[in-house]
């Protein structure tokens, strides 16, 4: 398998990377379940994350992934750099590509900028997440955890994606993946929130009885992005809730068939879900931040960053 610099996108991998990353991850996932503390495949690495947006789960499965893989790990505190005052995201880059650092994590609240970094500079860029454009690793943990759930086959499998299509990088990345791997995905959601140019063949669902009557064999939530809505896309958070929630009234008919419930985080407890899915017996949601881990050291252990091959040179 022919290593890339940079993982930017779901789009841009083939089936035979997508597979390969995938069956990397379990293996490193038996390495976190053995409670093993490092293995050496990074020692000497220095790994950068880069985060100009809040993040929690991201942020610290990379630095466990990264350090698990005995690379050291520097996180770029945004907020009290020279950012503040006016550097650009050029000359940040050039300043850190002379502390010789080998890979560079980052999120951003545009689309793009990673491709950006990528171009200006000689180590591996991750995207974390950029603007409504994509989330890579998130839509690898997703499939990989569907695959414990139901298989590695995921072909015919049906995913339902419920919530705010229209801002979420998830969705795009998770939904990209699934279909590579020939499942079916639909999106339900306020029609404000279901982009009118979704990929062709992804059906628009209007109910949660057209959601069940669809048959998905898993249901994902998304997170309402209120920090990215600069217009009102719905009455109000009750009102959604009552539409589009996983109440307890539909969470009963979700346990009798059995369905696994994913969300990427956080949850807002009373607008995606009622608390009592968090402890539902086929509640995935933990086991997507476990599996964010093993496959961000799979992405890791994959990428041959520039800077690595001068160094062997």
């Amino acid at each position: 398998m022919t290593r890339r610099k940079d993982l930017l996108d779901i789009e841009s991998l083939s089936r035979e990377e997508i597979d390969h990353l995938l069956s990397a991850a379990r293996p490193f996932k038996d390495l976190l379940r053995r409670s093993v503390g490092k293995v050496p495949p990074l020692r000497g690495r220095h790994v950068l994350t880069l985060f100009y947006e809040p993040s929690t789960r991201t942020r610290s499965s990379f630095e466990i992934a990264a350090k698990r893989l005995s690379a050291d790990v520097t996180n770029f505190t945004v907020s009290t750099s020279s950012v503040v005052k006016g550097e650009s995201i050029i000359d940040t880059i050039d300043t850190l590509q002379a502390m010789q650092v080998d890979y560079i994590i980052v999120r951003h609240g545009s689309s793009g900028v990673p491709n950006l970094i990528a171009r200006h500079t000689a180590a591996s860029v991750i995207n974390a997440g950029d603007g409504h454009h994509a989330h890579p690793t998130q839509g690898l943990l997703d499939a990989f955890t569907m695959q414990e759930a139901l298989g590695q086959n995921l072909a015919g499998r049906r995913i339902v994606i419920i919530g705010d299509i229209l801002h979420s990088r998830v969705a795009r990345s998770t939904s990209t993946i699934l279909t590579k791997l020939g499942a079916e995905v639909a999106f339900f959601g306020p029609g404000s929130l279901i982009p009118a140019d979704r990929r062709q063949g992804i059906p628009a669902l209007r109910t949660f009885d057209e959601v069940f009557d669809w048959k998905p064999d898993v249901i994902y939530l998304l997170r309402i992005q209120m920090e990215r809505q600069k217009d009102q896309f719905f009455p109000s958070l009750r009102e959604y809730h009552r539409l589009y929630g996983v109440t307890d009234e539909r969470l009963a008919v979700i346990r009798q068939r059995g369905l696994p419930i994913m969300h990427p985080g956080p949850v807002n407890r009373g607008v995606e879900l009622v608390d009592s899915v968090m402890t539902y017996e086929h509640c995935l949601i933990n086991d997507q931040v476990e599996n964010g881990i093993a496959c961000r050291m799979a992405v890791l252990h994959w990428l041959q960053p520039k800077t690595a091959v001068r160094a062997m040179d």
